[in-house]
């Protein structure tokens, strides 16, 4: 059963991939789309059986390495953590494959677009189900070749070849310091297996290493190590720019890679490695510092933003921060709990920005929408249910994780903690306020749009909007019907047995009530303030922009981080490109080398070819010259 879970969509993408030409659009839509929803079938009944019955297994497809002490194979590992990531990724995986046939339905390359998510939802499996760190490796370096096929897939387009590079390379930083905390591993432990890594990690804590000159403890900079990687996966602060010029892909891509896979492979990291990251708190407290800076960083740059995918991933990349500063305070189990439960809301939300812009023909500026909400009546209701999910509002899904989050900060009773859940709350505030302005500039207030005629908006197909209401129903209920399981009775941990490692268990204590109240009321607030400020009196938005225009442009323009990385960095190295090739390629090697050797002959044959007269006196004349020497050379020797 698990072998079908795993190898169906890899399946499915080599059918439509190298077939699609030959089976058709259709077929090739229905096989994939088909194939995951068995993979997502199969999930379910083996999340069912974790919970239940504490079911676990450990199945070896094949032995990839063995060679001296390293021994490792392929495998299948199942147990709470990868039970939970199984179930994220191929359910929305599947709503994703049916949402593209709509979507895509116009576009010439189907076949290769749904051979491309059956491959990314491959690779992803194989990530969460590696029960080591070589698999693991290679699953996280086939998400990355995918994304950059996917956010490519529209190759034709500069912005868009241009967005897949800069994702790829980006992603390279951090899977550096992420190989680099793998050959550690090795070299300490002499093994890269999960279980037996975690089994020595507890005699090595004083262990310490030579890294770049300076003795470190080694724990610590595995942790670190392995961290950078989670960074530039998950798009955390300072390897974050990739994410917003991701949304050069189509939308069912934006959705796929911020919602259940790609940037929460991060977040799974931590959480699998926190029988490491347990005996480093200078990593944990890294770890808390950058998601909660993130956190708020993204926050406030999709305060402005005008593009409607990318206030969306922005807003992704501050839900990321969440789940990361959960993971920096202890609190694991909850940051896969926002994992679980953001998955279905964040997918919702991408998907209903996708039907918005499908209506309007590619047109992604809400600042050119607006007034359509009786045009789109479900997409609406679903985009505000994701919305209501997101900023947490009392009784949906995002409301039971993020409130745990920034409760459990609290009750980490440290300085970092405190901080964290002060940003939390703050955070919390800021993605109300930029929730609600897409809702209202996008459906509410006057029709801005000059290039179409309202009367041509209209609602999507059903093949579309089936995922959206799937979706909303998880983000009403998931946080809900999962809180007990994922953090258990009064901080308790059943569920996650020893697939999670807690040195000390989380605090049972209860919150101060204004932790408890503040998010929840804020976000209650929000709604009224929001469409006030957005809708009814749009000139107090303007004058505070007009007052603070320096602080405008700043969040407008990301923190100039895009333009202080080509400053810093692209900058140098194409001066250092260019004058490697001017004065070493061009001045250098090929002077005195191909281009040197062939002006050389070309004289050289310029001069014999003087020789080659057609007079036959010349030639035999030449001829007794060389007759001449040859036999004054035999007189001589």
């Amino acid at each position: 059963m698990e072998y079908i879970l795993v190898f169906l969509p890899l399946l499915g993408a080599i059918i439509s991939g190298f077939f699609g030409r030959y089976i058709g659009d259709r077929i090739s839509e229905i096989i994939t789309s088909l194939f995951v929803l068995i993979s997502a079938a199969i999930s379910l009944i083996i999340f069912n059986e974790v919970i239940i019955n504490n079911y676990e297994n450990n199945l070896i497809i094949a032995t990839w390495i063995n060679s001296g002490s390293l021994d490792v194979h392929w495998s299948i590992k199942i147990d709470p953590i990868s039970s939970v990531m199984l179930v994220v990724v191929c359910f929305i995986s599947f709503l994703i494959h049916v949402y593209s046939i709509g979507y895509m339905s116009s576009d010439p390359g189907k076949t290769r677009f749904m051979a491309y998510l059956s491959l990314f939802t491959f690779a992803m499996l194989m990530l969460v189900t590696s029960d080591n760190f070589l698999q693991l490796f290679f699953g996280w370096e086939g998400v990355g070749l995918c994304s950059y096929f996917l956010i490519g897939f529209w190759f034709k387009k500069d912005s868009a070849n241009a967005a897949a590079i800069k994702a790829f390379v980006v992603n390279r930083v951090g899977d550096f310091a992420f190989a680099l905390g793998i050959f550690l591993i090795f070299y300490l432990f002499g093994t890269v297996n999960y279980d037996e890594v975690f089994l020595l990690i507890p005699q090595s804590i004083k262990q310490e290493i030579s890294f770049l000159g300076i003795n470190v403890n080694a724990i610590d900079l595995i942790c670190i190590l392995l961290f950078i990687g989670a960074m530039g996966k998950s798009a955390q602060f300072l390897l974050h720019t990739w994410l917003p010029d991701a949304m050069e892909g189509p939308t069912p891509v934006s959705a796929l890679i911020h919602a259940a896979t790609m940037v929460t492979a991060g977040v799974f990291l931590v959480v699998r490695c926190s029988p490491i990251f347990e005996y480093s708190q200078i990593a944990l407290n890294i770890i808390c510092i950058v998601g909660m800076t993130t956190a708020f960083f993204a926050a406030t740059v999709a305060l402005v933003q005008n593009d409607i995918k990318k206030i969306i991933a922005y807003s992704t990349c501050s839900q990321l921060g969440y789940m990361f500063f959960a993971a920096g305070v202890g609190a694991y189990n909850v940051a896969m709990f926002h994992l679980f439960t953001h998955a279905f809301f964040k997918a919702l939300l991408f998907l209903g920005s996708g039907s918005v812009i499908h209506s309007f023909k590619d047109e992604q500026d809400i600042r050119n929408m607006g007034g359509v909400w009786k045009k789109m009546p479900y997409t609406w209701i679903l985009m505000i249910v994701g919305t209501l999910a997101l900023t947490g509002f009392p009784f949906l899904s995002g409301y039971y994780s993020k409130d745990a989050i920034i409760e459990f900060a609290y009750l980490k009773g440290n300085t970092v903690g405190y901080y964290a859940a002060v940003v939390g709350i703050f955070t919390a505030l800021l993605t109300a306020i930029y929730s609600w302005r897409l809702i209202f500039k996008t459906f509410h207030g006057t029709y801005e749009n000059k290039k179409l005629k309202i009367k041509t908006i209209h609602e999507s197909p059903y093949v579309m909007l089936v995922p959206l209401i799937i979706l909303a129903i998880g983000s009403i209920f998931a946080g809900f019907f999962f809180k007990e399981l994922f953090i258990g009775h009064d901080g308790s941990n059943e569920f996650w047995a020893n697939s999670i490692k807690f040195l000390s268990p989380l605090s049972t204590d209860h919150p101060p009530s204004w932790i408890v109240y503040s998010t929840p009321i804020i976000v209650v607030l929000s709604i009224p303030i929001s469409y006030y400020l957005f809708v009814k009196n749009k000139d107090i938005t303007n004058w505070l922009v007009n007052e603070n225009k320096p602080l405008y442009n700043f969040l407008l323009n990301k923190w100039y981080f895009d333009e202080l990385y080509d400053y810093l960095f692209v900058r140098p190295t194409k001066r250092i490109g260019m004058f490697f090739w001017k004065n070493i390629d061009v001045k250098t090697i090929d002077r005195f080398g191909p281009d040197g050797i062939s002006n050389v002959i070309k004289k050289l044959s310029s001069k014999a070819v003087k020789f080659q007269s057609g007079y036959i006196y010349q030639y035999a004349f030449i001829m007794l010259l060389g007759l001449s020497a040859l036999l004054t050379y035999l007189i001589v020797i």
